[in-house]
């Protein structure tokens, strides 16, 4: 039996969808990887963007392309004029000095364990606000939300 599943580089899809955005499209993907958890989800949510169009803010979400190529998904932690500070959610180290040209996109919502969740909404608020502010807290919760699961 023959299949039409076909499998895409994730680069250049993404390398797509941000031809979209530039465009001035919002455009969906569904989350890969780990390092936005406890908030996305591998390959069970979907988040939503667009071009920034307004100054970027800490606890912002954002899509960025790294010096390497590779694409990624995470949370301002801190502004410095045009340089960014930026963290997964998962993570406990900050990635220092993203430019503002490496941003393209602004998350504007998301679709989390099948709802809608939007800036202003609970659980965004929960983790742009106070998970932020537990940085050096996280392994510590994580290992213990582990052994509770």
């Amino acid at each position: 039996m023959e299949s039409n599943l076909r499998f895409v580089d994730a680069r250049a899809y993404i390398g797509m969808l941000k031809g979209l955005v530039e465009e001035g499209k919002e455009v969906s993907i569904i989350v890969t990887g780990s390092s936005m958890n406890p908030f996305l989800i591998h390959q069970r949510d979907t988040v939503f963007f667009r071009r920034p169009d307004r100054p970027l803010r800490r606890g912002d979400i954002v899509f960025y392309q790294r010096d390497n190529g590779q694409y990624v998904l995470h949370r301002i932690v801190r502004v410095r004029g045009d340089m960014f500070d930026i963290i997964g959610d998962a993570q406990t180290e900050i990635e220092f000095g993203v430019r503002r040209e490496q941003i393209f996109a602004l998350i504007t919502k998301v679709k989390r364990k099948g709802k809608l969740i939007r800036p202003g909404d609970f659980w965004w608020m929960f983790f742009e606000r106070v998970w932020l502010r537990m940085i050096p807290l996280r392994r510590i919760i994580s290992v213990v939300y582990g052994k509770t699961k």
